[in-house]
């Protein structure tokens, strides 16, 4: 699969953009450990011309994550452009559009999900902004507003006319918000239109190397997107990788590697974010990252009341320990 001339192999994996999960340290991770590209969290345009520290910061790019997407999303034409100077300095390889969050607050601005109510507009701000960049343009949709209005091949084939050169779909409505199953069969039929000649890849609930492996072979899409099953499981990229080579399962992460993991992301994190920021963000994760070690709940009850980096290291190493002479 190619987005214009980054070439990214037989059915990539890409890390899907995540509010408040997908900053650098997630994503370098995240690379680490198979995924073919990864997205920024969505970077708001109006932000970037203002300046807004927040905004700012997530372009940040570790060199350890390439390849890349920035992922934007605004209402605002002329403020998506005049981003576009900023972004580029910023050194991405890709720049991808959010044409698919659900919220309230940025679906009432008439940006995100809002775009699928009004095909003509979201045509129109695409071919400006690919028309104002160098850089590929990629957008991440939905399936449509509700289902009475399900027009995603329409809007597939809008995209590529208007100059994009992938289109990423989650296969939910606007309206499902993210409750419900994923139409996967709605996104091959996408794929399946004569006209269209851009890459499809698939989002939403694609959570096991099986469900990879149908997404490729069933559906016969051009990659898979991962989003929240990544999250607490960054190994998800290397085991569906090892599943749709070779059909069998990679053995699971060992305890050292999982306290390894974590050492090493909380590092980066607190390095990028700073510590109390980066402590009080890991502790939703713990019980992800440790899933299926026994008797791991009081261990949990001790990493979430840890205040800093050395705090958390002493108590993994003492979970460490006592797995080892409890065997």
């Amino acid at each position: 699969m190619k987005i214009g001339t980054l070439d990214l192999g037989d059915f990539p994996l890409f890390l899907a953009p995540m509010e408040d999960v997908s900053d650098p340290p997630f994503r370098k991770l995240c690379r680490k450990h198979g995924a073919d590209m990864v997205v920024t969290e969505f970077i708001s345009t109006e932000g970037l011309i203002r300046d807004a520290y927040k905004s700012i910061q997530k372009l940040d790019i570790y060199p350890e994550e390439r390849p890349v997407a920035i992922q934007i999303f605004g209402h605002n034409l002329e403020n998506m452009l005049a981003s576009l100077r900023r972004i580029e300095e910023a050194g991405p390889d890709v720049i991808d559009i959010n044409y698919g969050c659900p919220v309230k607050k940025v679906v009432n601005k008439g940006a995100g999900a809002a775009f699928l109510k009004d095909p003509d507009r979201m045509q129109r701000f695409t071919a400006e902004i690919v028309r104002h960049t160098h850089l590929p343009v990629t957008v991440k949709t939905r399936l449509g507003w509700d289902e009475n209005s399900i027009n995603i091949t329409e809007v597939a084939l809008r995209m590529q006319e208007a100059g994009a050169k992938a289109i990423f779909i989650h296969g939910r409505t606007r309206s499902q918000m993210y409750g419900g199953q994923a139409d996967w069969e709605a996104i091959a039929r996408v794929k399946q239109h004569p006209d269209l000649e851009i890459p499809v890849v698939a989002n939403g609930d694609i959570n096991t190397p099986e469900r990879a492996a149908l997404i490729r072979d069933q559906y016969g899409l051009d990659g898979a997107m991962i989003g929240r099953w990544a999250i607490g499981n960054p190994w998800i990229f290397t085991q569906m990788k090892h599943y749709l080579k070779t059909g069998k399962h990679l053995p699971p992460p060992s305890l050292h590697e999982i306290i390894h993991t974590v050492k090493d992301y909380l590092n980066d994190a607190v390095s990028w974010k700073g510590e109390r920021l980066a402590i009080l963000e890991a502790r939703r994760h713990y019980a992800k990252y440790f899933k299926g070690i026994p008797h791991f709940k009081p261990w949990r009850m001790e990493l979430v009341h840890a205040e800093s980096k050395n705090e958390v290291f002493e108590i993994l190493d003492r979970l460490a320990r006592s797995i080892r002479d409890n065997r």
